[in-house]
C-alpha cells in the first residue's frame, strides 16, 4: 500500500515532468506557450485536438516535437483529395504462402500509432474524414468485419487551414465534437520571428530529450480523473452549457441572436476533463472557477452551431462564447 506522502511526491513528479515536457518543446518551437499547453492538456485528458492556423505558422513541426519529446509511436499522414479511407486504416491483402496456400494479411495503416498526425485534415473528402471517427471514439478499427484496437495511449493530433480557404472540406459536425479541444495557432510575435530566423536559417540544430512513457503517461492520465470538482463548480459548468442553448431561459443575448444549436452532453464532460487537466499541469488537486473558464472556448468553440445571421455576419464563437462566460459569471453571481 502506498502512503500519502509517497503518492504525494509522485503526483508532484508527474505535475514537473509535464512542465520539463513544454520547455522541451519550446527549444524547437518558438512562442506559442498557450497552445502547448494546451495541447499537453488534452493528451493529459485522453483527448484528440485540431489546432487549426494558416500556413507556415508551425502546426506540423509543434506536433512532430511533441512525439519527438514523447517515447511514443508516431505516424503522420498528409491528407489529399484523393486519399482513401485505407490509406489510413490499413487492408487485409491476399498472400501467397510456400506452401502454395492463399490467405488474407492484414496489413497495419498509420491509424495504430500512439500519436497520428493527421495534417492538413481538411483537404481529404468527408468520406476519408470519417474513417477516422470509430478509432476516435472508441479507440478501435473494424475492417472487413474484423475489429482491432488501436495502440494505447491514442491521440490523433490533427491540423487545418481556415475552411474559407481554396481546396477545403470543412470536417463533419459528428467528427469535429470528438476533438476534446480546437486550438488557434495564429502568428507568432515581432520578436518571435526574429529568434525563428536565427534558429532556423544557420548551421545550429536542436534535439530534444525523450521525457515520457506511454506508462507514465498513462499514470498521469489516471491522476488527472482523480482531480476534484466542487458541486459549486459543476453548477456553474451545466449553468455556462445551458447558456450557449438559444432556446433556454438563461441564455447569453449574443448565443439567442446567433447561434441555432448550442453545446451538447459531450461537451460539458469535456469541459470538466480539461479543467482537471489544467488544474493538474498547475499544481492543484482541485479545480478553480479559472480552470473552468481557461478552458471553455478552446473546449467549445467547435461545439457551436450558428444560425444563417451568424454565418452571414461572421461573428465568431470566441466571442460568443465569452459573452456566454459574462453573462453565467452574472446569472451566478461570480466575481
Amino acid at each position: 500500500m502506498i502512503s500519502l506522502e509517497e503518492k504525494e511526491k509522485e503526483l508532484q513528479y508527474y505535475q514537473d515532468t509535464l512542465h520539463e515536457v513544454k520547455q522541451e518543446i519550446g527549444k524547437v518551437i518558438v512562442g506559442q506557450e498557450e497552445v502547448i499547453e494546451q495541447l499537453i492538456w488534452a493528451m493529459v485528458s485522453d483527448g484528440h485536438a485540431l489546432l487549426e492556423g494558416m500556413p507556415g505558422v508551425g502546426k506540423t513541426m509543434l506536433i512532430r516535437t511533441i512525439s519527438e519529446v514523447l517515447s511514443f509511436d508516431f505516424s503522420r499522414i498528409q491528407f489529399t483529395p484523393d486519399l482513401m479511407p485505407s490509406d489510413i486504416t490499413g487492408t487485409k491483402m491476399i498472400e501467397i504462402h510456400e506452401n502454395g496456400k492463399q490467405s488474407f494479411v492484414f496489413h497495419e495503416g498509420p491509424i495504430f500509432s500512439n500519436i497520428v498526425l493527421a495534417d492538413e485534415i481538411n483537404r481529404a473528402t468527408p468520406k476519408t474524414q470519417s474513417s477516422l471517427l470509430e478509432a476516435m471514439a472508441e479507440k478501435t478499427v473494424t475492417i472487413m468485419g474484423e475489429t482491432r484496437k488501436v495502440s494505447s495511449p491514442f491521440f490523433v493530433l490533427a491540423t487545418q487551414n481556415p475552411i474559407d480557404m481554396e481546396g477545403t472540406y470543412p470536417l463533419p459536425e459528428a467528427q469535429m465534437d470528438r476533438f476534446l479541444l480546437k486550438i488557434n495557432m495564429g502568428y507568432p510575435k515581432k520578436e518571435e520571428l526574429y529568434e525563428i530566423i536565427k534558429r532556423t536559417t544557420g548551421t545550429e540544430s536542436y534535439q530534444v530529450q525523450k521525457l515520457l512513457t506511454t506508462e507514465k503517461m498513462q499514470k498521469i492520465q489516471l491522476a488527472v480523473k482523480e482531480v476534484l470538482v466542487s458541486q459549486e463548480l459543476l453548477d456553474y459548468t451545466v449553468q455556462l452549457i445551458m447558456a450557449t442553448h438559444p432556446e433556454e431561459e438563461h441564455a447569453s443575448e449574443l448565443v439567442k441572436k446567433y447561434v441555432r444549436y448550442g453545446v451538447g452532453p459531450r461537451g460539458v464532460q469535456s469541459l470538466i476533463k480539461v479543467a482537471k487537466a489544467r488544474a493538474f499541469y498547475s499544481g492543484r488537486f482541485h479545480v478553480s472557477k479559472g480552470d473552468i473558464k481557461l478552458a471553455a472556448i478552446p473546449v467549445l468553440r467547435h461545439r457551436l452551431f450558428l444560425n444563417f445571421e451568424g454565418e452571414a455576419s461572421g461573428v465568431k464563437e470566441d466571442l460568443i462564447l465569452e459573452d456566454a462566460i459574462q453573462y453565467t459569471d452574472k446569472v451566478m453571481n461570480v466575481r
